[in-house]
């Protein structure tokens, strides 16, 4: 026989989970009781609007008063209050959000919705995780309400009363647990506050002293709810320099202000990177209805523009929000996909309209771009045409632009000062090469090579082009390697003879494209990657009249030659080990000695 039933939740132990689990940050608490207060304002605004509460004089307020001899903080505002019966309905009831029954209430008089910040009705109780003892103390703003005095210990059972308030609105006074001590101090009170309601709609005070002029703590008119069109240069570096602790200004900025087909605004910044080495991190802060919600949410903002920093403040979303409702959220992906969107059409009108400015950002926006290109597809298809390609010879090209050699090659430079020798053959050549110096550069060529099919890209010392060798008579070539092999002593090295247009160079180490990203890759993954054969060459340049000459020397000056050759060879490469510096120092001294013509015992 089938039976139905009711699942049931035992009160005697919802509390206790809900005070260790309920939020991960303890701090939490102070966010959660600012912005129920801060809803219990607005509500009472919009019954004004709409006939329901009568206007008074007194200014919307949130304080917060700290007593340390008390081990109490209290919350108080001038909102909307409630009843007994209020009371008793959302705050005894676990879970029932008083902010979805307004909504649902008043809906069709007002597009109330995105104006209202809370939704689970969970975030009260998060005062449990640092208290002892919540007392309520409220005032309902209808005619005839009295006061209310609610208290409750954290246990599954409370007290309500008529309570000594005479103005409208709500007080809620904790007294902090021994082990949460460090909640009365000011200084990290106002830490969190900076954190989470630095721009809330409404004024918070912070230990407000009677009779006296009491500055808000917070901006209640944040830069990104005006138009843009209303800002100022002045304006956008200030909020930046204030908001990020970075006193460079950025580069430039994006203001989103989308109403339709949901409401989105914020400011995106493009910072200077003063690390050409490395990426710094961006940091985009997340608000709803000007709470703040987390750093960095990549379901939110896409992955690649975690190197800006900006602030997007989206009221479509919930503060309680998690990863998961955000990555099966379909409104999430089409935001997601809108800011993407919004800063490629930036990136365009930039180029089009301030080409010369678009050039000078370009060392510290190209990190970000071709990450962005990497990570989402969509995107490079959207700027490919827009990335710029520095070149060796200070230019700046686009794809459509790029210097091909034979078999659509395309070279380039990852370090000017090591690669200096093969910078300096190409210029002699009237070759062009890309610097690509950036630790996302190896990275972007593969990506590059995978999406555009008709370009190979090669490492300026992984190949000789043909326009840098001459036609020569190879018969003794066969002979020269057989001595250079014998004299270098590197059966992993392989050794070719070619004739360079450029003679003053003896010799030239090639290492190829594929060997050297293998090496790459392993470096990368800590030695974990497998091993690779290295596929080095060292090319002798037979137009060059040492290495003519050593077929005609004999014996330890052959050697001594051959490997000094070798050796010159490498460093134009790659720094030496230090037993390879230290025995090129001693064959450098002995061939000294030789030009000087000085014996070995130093005499005459």
């Amino acid at each position: 026989m089938k039976k139905e039933g009711q699942i049931k939740v035992n009160s005697e132990n919802i509390l206790p989970i809900i005070k260790k689990w309920l939020y991960s940050d303890k701090d939490i608490f102070i966010r959660e009781l600012i912005s129920n207060s801060c809803d219990a304002i607005n509500k009472y605004d919009m019954l004004i609007l709409m006939g329901e509460a009568k206007k008074d004089e007194q200014k919307p307020f949130i304080n917060v008063t700290i007593d340390k001899e008390k081990n109490t903080i209290k919350i108080s505002d001038n909102g909307l209050g409630m009843t007994e019966e209020e009371v008793e309905k959302y705050i005894t009831q676990v879970a029932f959000s008083g902010a979805e029954e307004f909504i649902q209430k008043y809906k069709e008089k007002s597009d109330v919705e995105k104006d209202i910040i809370g939704h689970f009705g969970l975030g009260f109780y998060s005062v449990f995780m640092v208290s002892e003892l919540v007392e309520i103390e409220t005032l309902s703003y209808k005619e005839g309400s009295k006061p209310v005095h609610w208290t409750c210990s954290g246990a599954s059972t409370y007290e309500i009363e008529e309570g000594s308030k005479t103005s409208r609105g709500t007080t809620i006074i904790l007294t902090i647990s021994k082990n949460e001590k460090e909640f009365l101090d000011e200084f990290k009170v106002k830490q969190i506050l900076k954190k989470y309601c630095a721009f809330m709609p409404y004024e918070i005070l912070v230990n407000p002293k009677e009779g006296e002029e009491n500055k808000p703590f917070n901006n209640t008119t944040p830069l990104w709810l005006k138009a843009p069109k209303d800002c100022t240069k002045e304006e956008y570096e200030a909020f930046y320099s204030e908001v990020f602790m970075d006193f460079n200004p950025p580069l430039f900025w994006i203001h989103l202000n989308v109403d339709f087909p949901f409401n989105l605004k914020g400011i995106l910044y493009f910072p200077k990177q003063t690390n050409k080495v490395e990426v710094l991190p961006g940091e985009i802060k997340l608000y709803s209805n000007q709470v703040f919600i987390a750093d960095n949410i990549k379901e939110v903002v896409p992955e690649f523009l975690m190197l800006l920093k900006g602030v997007i403040d989206c009221a479509d979303l919930p503060l309680n929000v998690s990863r998961s409702f955000l990555q099966n959220d379909g409104d999430v992906a089409k935001i997601s996909k809108h800011i993407s969107k919004k800063v490629s059409d930036k990136l365009h009108t930039i180029f089009k309209k301030q080409k010369e400015d678009y050039i000078k950002y370009w060392e510290d926006i190209s990190p970000f771009i071709k990450f962005g290109c990497i990570k989402e597809e969509d995107f490079y298809d959207k700027v490919k045409d827009i990335v710029l390609y520095k070149t060796i010879n200070d230019e700046h090209l686009t794809i459509n632009e790029l210097p091909k050699l034979e078999d659509d090659k395309v070279f380039y430079t990852s370090d000017e000062n090591i690669q200096a020798q093969y910078i300096k053959m190409f210029k002699e050549h009237n070759l062009n090469a890309l610097v690509l110096n950036h630790m996302i550069d190896s990275h972007f060529i593969s990506f590059l090579e995978y999406k555009e099919k008709n370009i190979k890209f090669n490492r300026i010392d992984s190949d000789i082009s043909k326009s840098m060798t001459s036609e020569e008579n190879k018969d003794d070539n066969a002979k020269l390697i057989e001595k250079f092999k014998n004299a270098i002593d590197n059966k992993e090295i392989t050794i070719k003879v070619e004739a360079l247009k450029n003679s003053s160079a003896p010799a030239i180490i090639l290492l190829s494209e594929q060997s050297r990203r293998m090496q790459d890759m392993s470096a990368m993954y800590g030695g974990s990657f497998p091993e690779m054969k290295s596929e080095t060459t060292i090319l002798l340049n037979s137009g060059n009249d040492i290495v003519k000459a050593i077929t005609s020397l004999r014996g330890e000056k052959q050697k001594l030659v051959c490997r000094h050759i070798y050796d010159l060879a490498m460093l134009s490469h790659k720094p030496l080990s230090a037993d390879e510096m230290s025995g090129f120092i001693e064959r450098s001294t002995n061939i000294l000695k030789i030009v000087a013509n000085v014996k070995s015992e130093n005499k005459e």
